[in-house]
């Protein structure tokens, strides 16, 4: 087996997919690259067992094989590469050689049958969707997913997927975000839970590319395919929480703001604020907004004043800054609304402006009770 590749281009595949590969694995073929080389077309695998990319590069070559190589040592490698071509071929002592312009390296290979096998999905839906419009999804909700490992459904993405639009859904029972897309639609209605580690990698590839990907799932895997890549994940196995419940439909009080000023203002603020709730109070009252919080161990406070709209009952309200913050860094509009009912019951945060047609995102977040 005999192959000749671009150095650059090899390494920008291989640091995609090493995004996959766990620090520490139980199955030590997993340390590696899968090389499967088939009619000059090289296809790159690399697994956790739970999630598994592939990418599929054009090569030259005249001999089909496969073969495993070392991550580590392939990646730390080509990393040092000037762009040059590379030929790789397998000698019978069981080592790979890498030819540069340069010198020769050889690796010990593993046979490539060892490597586990990607799951075939069985009579799948289907949807497609845009790149830019999957990884503007995952980035405006994976922030709010939680890391509890009792509670998995709600440490992943909750895809909604009907003929009137896609709705994807994280929460961590502090926050909620749910983001809609109106303009996007599915041919039947599907719903499943994303793990987050396949959702990262989704958003770090497609940030940069309107190419469509074309989505797969069942019950239990899902497979997402695009340009020359493959990425085929176990779906979180439980029933979603019901989102729709914990949102609270009549909010009387409303806040207009300027979302940059906003989060100046309480990023400033909670570093006053107690370093294990991170309360923040919020006292509004006509057109003004207090922003305040103490830490009455140290004796620090706080507090700042910002002219804003509001329309409702003058009001006191306590949140965890680290939330809110979360929140309005993700938001890209210019303005923002603060809906509320009762200082118990969770505020609702929308952006005003900067939205695409058809492209909705509502945040909830939980309030904190007030020590008077």
């Amino acid at each position: 087996m005999k192959f000749i590749v671009s150095s650059t281009y090899l390494l920008k595949q291989l640091q995609v997919l090493g995004g996959v590969i766990n620090s520490s694995n139980t199955l030590p073929i997993l340390d590696n690259f899968l090389f499967d080389l088939k009619d000059s077309k090289l296809t790159v695998s690399a697994s956790d067992l739970e999630t598994t990319m592939s990418s599929t590069l054009d090569v030259e070559s005249d001999v089909d094989g496969s073969i495993a190589l070392p991550a580590r040592l392939l990646l730390d490698t080509l990393k040092t590469f000037p762009e040059q071509p590379l030929t790789f071929v397998v000698e019978d002592n069981n080592t790979v050689e890498i030819s540069s312009n340069h010198g020769k390296y050889a690796l010990a290979y593993a046979d490539g049958n060892e490597f586990p096998k990607s799951v075939e999905l069985d009579t799948p839906s289907t949807t497609t969707i845009s790149g830019d419009i999957l990884a503007t999804a995952i980035s405006k909700t994976i922030f709010a997913a939680g890391n509890d490992d009792l509670r998995p459904v709600m440490s992943g993405v909750f895809f909604q997927f009907s003929t009137e639009g896609l709705t994807f859904v994280a929460t961590d029972a502090h926050k909620l975000v749910k983001y809609t897309r109106e303009d996007v639609k599915a041919d039947q209605v599907a719903e499943f839970i994303m793990p987050k580690k396949p959702l990262n990698l989704l958003k770090g590839i497609l940030a940069a590319t309107d190419d469509n990907v074309i989505i797969e799932y069942n019950d239990s895997n899902a497979k997402f395919t695009f340009e020359n890549t493959i990425l085929v994940c176990r779906l979180i196995d439980g029933k979603y929480p019901n989102y729709e419940a914990v949102i609270p439909k009549e909010n009387p009080n409303k806040l207009t703001i300027d979302r940059t000023q906003f989060l100046n203002s309480v990023r400033r603020v909670s570093i006053f604020s107690n370093k294990t709730t991170h309360q923040i109070r919020l006292k509004i009252a006509g057109a003004e907004l207090n922003i305040s919080a103490e830490d009455i161990d140290y004796s620090n406070k706080a507090e700042e004043r910002l002219t804003c709209d509001y329309q409702g009952d003058d009001m006191q309200i306590g949140f965890n800054s680290r939330f809110l913050t979360e929140m309005l860094n993700n938001l890209n509009a210019d303005n923002v609304q603060l809906e509320m009912s009762l200082p118990n019951r969770a505020g609702i945060l929308t952006p005003v402006d900067g939205l695409d047609v058809g492209e909705q995102v509502t945040m909830l977040v939980m309030p904190v009770m007030l020590n008077s």
